[in-house]
């Protein structure tokens, strides 16, 4: 996919998770997600550091330093608001296509693409805005263009017993419940898209 075509797509999954974002109150935080391993509060801000972690990436810096997860503060919206502008930012620059990812969390052996960055990030924050709008118990829709690419993605993400692995990005996926092709996305990464009927991975 044409790295300016992933950058618009990207920046409307990512600007849709900050939209969903913004609607939680105090008590919403302590909330179970669709990641089992994590309240809102933590899906919040693990959301709030991988932005960091892949501006971090499109500026060169590979240590895991810029992984490591960061505290929300007194203002977890503003906190996560932030995280927002600084991915925005990095990944304006003209020459984005030309530069090498640094992503520990994905390996500390190769550098990756930006295009293979920005599908990263991309599928990630499209799952994510899904996870905090099923959290809130509102809706959440894209445009068909995003969703086709994230059917792409999707699928093109291996399901096998690296799924299990502690840490995986993805759990193993599940049948799809839902008619939508987000609710396929989601199924094909490891979410029930009936949560929270059913149980679902991180």
């Amino acid at each position: 996919m044409p790295i300016d075509e992933l950058r618009i797509l990207d920046a409307i999954v990512t600007r849709t998770s900050l939209d969903l974002v913004s609607k939680i109150a105090p008590a919403d935080l302590t909330k179970p997600t669709p990641c089992t391993a994590w309240t809102l509060h933590g899906l919040l801000a693990h959301m709030a550091t991988q932005h960091h972690g892949f501006a971090a990436a499109a500026e060169g810096e590979g240590g895991l330093d810029h992984w490591r997860l960061i505290p929300l503060g007194d203002d977890p919206i503003a906190t996560y608001r932030a995280s927002v502008k600084r991915v925005l930012n990095a990944f304006v620059p003209h020459d984005l296509a030309d530069r090498r990812f640094p992503l520990p969390e994905f390996s500390t052996e190769v550098t990756f693409t930006a295009e293979q960055a920005l599908g990263f990030h991309f599928v990630d924050y499209l799952v994510h805005s899904w996870d905090v709008a099923k959290t809130l118990g509102v809706p959440v829709k894209f445009q068909q263009e995003v969703l086709d690419a994230g059917l792409g993605f999707a699928k093109s993400i291996p399901d096998g017993k690296n799924r299990k692995a502690p840490g995986a990005a993805f759990g193993p996926a599940v049948a799809a419940t839902g008619p939508s092709d987000l609710d396929t996305i989601v199924a094909l990464l490891g979410r029930s898209p009936s949560w929270p009927d059913h149980s679902a991975a991180a």
